[in-house]
């Protein structure tokens, strides 16, 4: 696993972390629809009177969109290949612009999501987890690796050439001839 570049040996663990945003988003989103909207009834763009959730604030909508967008990250997740990438890419970049956005219409009538301070920093830390997995989500061939480690390693173009490189796939096709 020490041949790999390091994206390669931090993708699982991103992918893991990714997974468990998601999956707290999910729950955070059942609990907090079945809590306000059949024990309290409260209207689907609530502001007062939320419920607390895992340590948030839920309303109907919010807690409606959250199963979405936590049923997309884990089903990214567990899906993986470069799908998980680009789900991971715009739910991240989502969280994060809603947190921002959010923190603006606080104490207004635009706050349709009822969101408090601590939904914003939930929303914008785990923005940042999610956006970084898919960062670290690209899959490629080791083949395609083997050339950026030489890239990035400035190796020159007639080294390249001279020094072929030798990997486990060609190892075991080798093997198997």
């Amino acid at each position: 696993m020490d041949h790999l570049p390091i994206n390669h040996r931090l993708r699982p663990f991103w992918r893991v972390l990714a997974f468990f945003a998601g999956a707290y988003v999910l729950l955070f989103g059942i609990l907090g629809f079945v809590k306000s909207k059949s024990d309290l009834g409260l209207a689907w763009t609530a502001q007062d009177g939320l419920p607390w959730v895992l340590g948030l604030k839920a309303n109907p909508a919010f807690s409606l969109l959250s199963i979405v967008v936590g049923a997309l990250i884990v089903i990214g997740a567990l899906i993986g290949r470069n799908i998980d990438r680009w789900i991971n890419l715009v739910c991240g970049a989502v969280f994060l612009l809603a947190s921002m956005l959010m923190l603006l219409f606080l104490r207004t009538d635009a706050n349709i999501l009822g969101f408090g301070v601590s939904t914003c920093v939930v929303s914008a830390i785990l923005g940042l987890v999610v956006f970084t997995a898919g960062l670290y989500g690209r899959v490629g061939s080791t083949r395609l690796a083997a050339a950026e480690e030489l890239h990035r390693h400035h190796v020159p173009a007639a080294a390249k050439a001279e020094e072929p490189v030798v990997l486990e796939e060609d190892v075991e096709e080798a093997k198997k001839d």
